[in-house]
């Protein structure tokens, strides 16, 4: 019984980077929102759709009431809620 003998390569599987987890997406956020205001790219009061177009991101709508001021889930507390879907930073 003969073996043949194989050459082995040595191959390279990518792999996708660490995950962000929700407080650094969080911060990350916050952070980009308050530079807006401050360098007048987002005008404050804000809807949610501002701040989508001012970031290029797609979750403000959900962000925005989850981070009010007595949101019901106890959620850290950042922005004002003027009326309906207008939000100012705290």
């Amino acid at each position: 019984m003969g073996f043949e003998v194989v050459q082995r390569f040595r191959v390279q599987i990518p792999v996708k980077p660490e995950r962000r987890t929700a407080v650094v997406v969080e911060r990350d956020t916050m952070r980009r929102i308050r530079e807006a205001v401050k360098n007048g790219t987002l005008e404050s009061p804000f809807r949610a759709s501002d701040v989508n177009r001012a970031l290029n991101i797609d979750y403000a709508g959900v962000f925005l009431p989850k981070h009010r001021v007595g949101n019901p889930g106890g959620f850290t507390q950042h922005f004002i809620q003027i009326e309906r879907g207008l939000y100012r930073l705290k």
